[in-house]
């Protein structure tokens, strides 16, 4: 594949989280619609990549012969496939995170190797692209670029996998300083049985500053062989088998102390910028395996025969594939309308300004983290419901539905947990409002004055999706006024409160999931028959806002009680109240076109 550098489309540049206080229009939206040539290119390469290449290679992958995986990525390399987000002047095309997003959505035709290729080229390989030292990048990006090195992340340990910063891992610094000794052992870590490197952190303690003499977490560089570093045992783990799990065992290993990576004590700004990255491209691996499953159960449908007729023809199962098809466009909806909001921001910063691109990315952790839950849980009931359409044979391992089933359920654990990941979506919010960074308690309290002087009206919408429009203006006043009820009840206690938290979380959720399916449906409709792409934002709005409903009703009953809680669930009625879709008969309207198409298909 040529060097490309797809430059993003000159866009509004949205703040991360505001779309609960604004109504961001499509044209500024980046959805699949709106990819550029370059891009379908890089999606057809990738694909064919892995239908052509991987997919035929299963049977070695699941069985952990990692030769073939090394053989593989080292292919995807010399389709440039491993080097997008590398620099040009150390091997890589230095391409978009549209591209990049690209590559891990089409390249999840094969659950384990999927693992092993994001690991490698995401959280393995862009530490060091981020805060390497250029002796660093010289001397490890080319290789990982080529793939004849392969890169891991070493953060986990048994103590300490979502609490990231409780590590026990150690790293002292030698007399004459010129060398660390690390002492400790990390697990669940991917790629670890063949990774020529790895990014590995530990305590360490701070020299100078304000944390002097204190220990702070710190990244490493190490690479394989060296004297008192040990790979533990394979996992046999419950679904992506063929990947590589092991532990890394370190007994005093002295590593040069070039080999520091970024600053002593900023382990933490690494991890954290890291996930960031590795959570939308998880989110986009989730939404091409989808796609893939929701194929496999549409063909199954067709084919498989019952009382008679198609079991596709039965009501129930078409229920199951329209639900399959709304979460594919959904969550390519969310997804790229995401990574397009980064790389908006990003084209106003300069390339080479590491420190600045950390800080656009980071702005928008609670998309990156909506993006991950939203779409493993997505995967999980398309997995799920093909399942269920094959039958017995879902759970046989010779069908593709079975492997689906097993490989989907790491997601929900991968990149933080989903509740971890809940939290961070309320919390960063919140830390966001009170510091006014994001003019969200500005909307709390005049949505709180609005609704207790008396009925709000309605919004008027213009167009086909107006009713959804509407729909999606009395979700955020629900969120916002559900979350004002609970910071009113707990102020800055509020973050003890994990099952509030995470309720909340559910609704700004499904706020962002179903802003992105009406704006894309509108957005579509706009250049091209949209029909069954509005016929799935109907659906979704539908299914958003009865989660967004129940969500706040729970919030709201925990928060109030007696004349106040009455008084607060009547507001709610209010904001909640409105005529519900007809989702059977849309339901079967997009499950109609999938069969008629035989696979996802926009």
């Amino acid at each position: 594949m040529a060097t490309l550098a797809a430059a993003p489309a000159n866009r509004k540049v949205l703040q991360g989280g505001s779309f609960l206080i604004s109504d961001p229009a499509a044209k500024d939206c980046f959805f699949p619609e709106d990819f550029t040539e370059e891009h379908r290119q890089i999606a057809q390469t990738t694909t064919e990549f892995a239908m052509n290449e991987v997919v035929p290679m299963s049977d070695a992958i699941e069985s952990k012969d990692f030769a073939v995986t090394r053989r593989l990525i080292k292919v995807a390399s010399e389709l440039g496939l491993t080097s997008v987000d590398i620099p040009e002047e150390y091997g890589g095309l230095e391409m978009d995170k549209v591209t990049s997003a690209i590559v891990a959505d089409n390249i999840a035709r094969q659950g384990s190797f999927s693992v092993a290729f994001s690991a490698h080229v995401g959280i393995g390989t862009l530490p060091i692209v981020w805060y390497g030292t250029e002796e660093q990048k010289k001397k490890y990006l080319p290789r990982l670029a080529s793939g004849e090195w392969i890169a891991a992340y070493a953060l986990s340990e048994s103590t300490s996998g979502s609490d990231a910063l409780n590590a026990r891992t150690r790293a002292v610094l030698s007399e004459d300083g010129q060398s660390y000794t690390l002492n400790g052992e990390k697990m669940w870590i991917s790629n670890a049985g063949f990774a020529d490197l790895f990014t590995v952190f530990a305590k360490c303690e701070v020299k100078e500053g304000k944390d002097a003499g204190k220990e702070r977490l710190t990244a490493f560089l190490v690479e394989k062989g060296g004297a008192g570093f040990t790979v533990g045992k394979e996992e046999h783990k419950l679904g992506i088998r063929g990947s590589s799990t092991c532990s890394l065992i370190f007994t005093d290993c002295r590593i040069p102390v070039s080999n520091l990576l970024g600053e002593v004590g900023k382990g933490h700004h690494i991890a954290f910028n890291i996930l960031n990255v590795g959570r939308y491209k998880l989110g986009n691996a989730a939404v091409g395996a989808a796609r893939m499953t929701t194929g496999h159960g549409i063909r199954y449908a067709k084919d498989r025969q019952a009382f008679g007729k198609s079991i596709s023809e039965f009501g129930l199962v078409q229920e199951m594939l329209a639900d399959c098809a709304v979460g594919v466009f959904v969550g390519e909806a969310l997804s790229y309308r995401t990574v397009g909001m980064i790389d908006a921001a990003l084209a106003e910063v300069d390339k080479h300004d590491t420190a600045a691109i950390q800080k656009v990315i980071e702005s928008y952790a609670v998309e990156c983290s909506i993006v991950k839950v939203w779409d493993s849980e997505m995967l999980d009931r398309v997995v799920d419901d093909v399942v269920q359409i094959y039958g017995g044979y879902g759970y046989v391992e010779e069908y593709p539905a079975e492997r689906a089933y097993r490989d989907s359920r790491i997601n929900l654990i991968f990149e933080g947990t989903n509740e971890i990941n809940r939290l961070i979506i309320t919390g960063w919010l919140m830390k966001s409002a009170m510091s006014g960074k994001l003019a969200l308690m500005p909307a709390i309290q005049r949505l709180m004055e609005e609704v207790m002087a008396g009925p709000l009206e309605r919004e008027d919408h213009e167009g086909p999706l107006a009713e959804e429009h509407a729909l999606l203006a009395n979700a955020k006043k629900l969120m916002l006024f559900t979350a004002g009820a609970a910071t009113q009840r707990y102020m800055q206690q509020l973050v003890d409160q994990q099952e509030v938290m995470g309720a909340i979380a559910d609704m700004i959720i499904e706020i962002y999931a179903m802003e992105s399916a009406i704006l894309r449906a509108e957005k579509m409709s706009a250049r091209q028959n949209a029909e069954i792409p509005m016929a799935m934002a109907r659906i979704y709005a539908e299914t958003a806002m009865e989660k967004i409903e129940l969500a706040s009703r729970r919030t709201l009953a925990t928060v109030a009680e007696g004349d106040t809680l009455r008084t607060q669930l009547t507001i709610h009625r209010r904001l909640a109240k409105h005529d519900p879709a007809d989702t059977i008969s849309l339901r079967r309207q997009v499950a109609q076109h999938v069969l008629r198409t035989g696979r996802y298909a926009l």
